[in-house]
């Protein structure tokens, strides 16, 4: 199996958070996406033959494309890859493009999943993040959605921001519930030098919640999701049963993905490429027939480290034997080695041959991943 990443890079304005590539010229669209078909049908041999399981609209902002243009680009990914063994389609959108002609527009597509970039219920907090939509847009547009008939949504929302309570943060995770959605994706803010944010930060105009604080907040998010019937499946991620994100599982178990766009990534098991990140050059690349492309050889100490980063993030963690068998004995006792001292502690836990956080070792994930990376060959 595989699946299809597709970067629609354009935005009305830039949230202040964001460092992900993205473009306001929303004159190039229509050159894009025919870019974009371009490109699907020069790298079709790119997944060799693999059924596409998984289609993912990333952005950027997707929901900024209309009509004609998805059209244009679904009826692409059925001619070259065929849709009929996909089981997940999902596009990225923004609450205030999900209005009801758009959103019985994506009922005639083959979307089955749809993910909403919420961010927060607090509408001071929006407007500080440069966001379009108000928490009243957020919820009308989601319950536009249900109507609609779509029964596979998620949404984003991000903990930690400048000025944010326990009380706000509460009230955000009992908002997203009572929505009666399948997933919900919370992210710790962070502060991506070069964007507007880290700016505001250094200007000192804003501040940073303390690691207290961001710690406690993690805590509500796993508790309340809990009670209210989610599964901890990833870091950052819950679903109810059954509605985990297939295409992000993809990317944590390792199978082989095109990514197609402006700054997208692609990965065939032993290497990764990516375009470049530019608008303007990856679609004169692309009609010229010279994409701008470049391309990472993973050596066995990448596809290691990768590895235990992709994995541990998971509820299933890393599977020891697996390991084993792909990277020798020697990779193998290393990383026992290095796990041990956390094993000792409990935050790391050894079930049915498969390392994995304990709750407690969900808190410093970062560094105790980091604790067993190689830096050799």
């Amino acid at each position: 199996m595989a699946g299809i990443y597709i970067h629609i890079p354009f935005c009305k304005k830039r949230c202040i958070y964001c460092d992900f590539y993205s473009s306001t010229l929303l004159k190039y669209r229509g050159a894009y996406v025919g870019a974009l078909c371009r490109e699907l049908r020069q790298r079709k041999d790119y997944l060799k033959g693999e059924a596409v399981k998984t289609v993912y609209l990333g952005g950027g902002t997707p929901s900024l494309l209309q009509r004609d243009e998805l059209e244009q680009l679904f009826g692409e990914i059925g001619k070259v890859y065929s849709l009929g063994t996909c089981e997940e389609i999902t596009l990225e959108a923004n609450p205030d493009d999900l209005t009801e002609h758009y959103v019985q527009m994506l009922t005639t597509l083959p979307v089955n999943r749809l993910s909403i970039g919420i961010q927060t219920f607090d509408d001071g907090l929006l407007k500080l993040l440069n966001r379009r939509h108000t928490a009243t847009d957020a919820i009308a547009a989601v319950k536009r959605c249900q109507d609609a008939g779509f029964s596979n949504i998620s949404i984003d929302l991000i903990y930690g921001l400048p000025g944010e309570t326990d009380v706000l943060w509460e009230h955000d995770l009992e908002q997203a519930i009572a929505l009666g959605v399948q997933h919900i994706s919370a992210y710790s803010l962070t502060y991506e030098e070069g964007t507007a944010l880290w700016q505001l930060r250094e200007k000192q105009q804003i501040q940073e919640v303390d690691e207290e604080q961001s710690l406690r907040f993690f805590s509500t998010l796993m508790q309340r999701l809990k009670e209210a019937g989610f599964q901890h499946y990833e870091i950052s991620n819950f679903c109810l049963p059954g509605r985990h994100s297939r295409h992000n599982s993809a990317y944590w178990e390792g199978i082989p993905y095109l990514g197609c766009g402006a700054a997208a990534h692609s990965f065939d098991g032993s290497s990764r490429q990516w375009n470049v990140a530019n608008l303007s050059k990856y679609i004169d690349g692309i009609f010229a027939g010279q994409p701008l492309i470049e391309r990472e050889e993973l050596t066995t100490t990448t596809r290691y480290n990768e590895l235990v980063m992709t994995r541990l993030r998971t509820s299933q963690g890393l599977d020891l034997e697996a390991l084993r068998a792909t990277f020798g004995e020697k990779l193998y006792r290393y990383l026992l080695e290095m796990a041990k001292p956390c094993l000792d502690r409990k935050i790391l836990l050894i079930t049915e041959n498969r390392l994995h956080f304990t709750e407690s070792g969900l808190f410093i994930s970062d560094s105790i991943i980091s604790d067993l990376l190689s830096i050799s060959d």
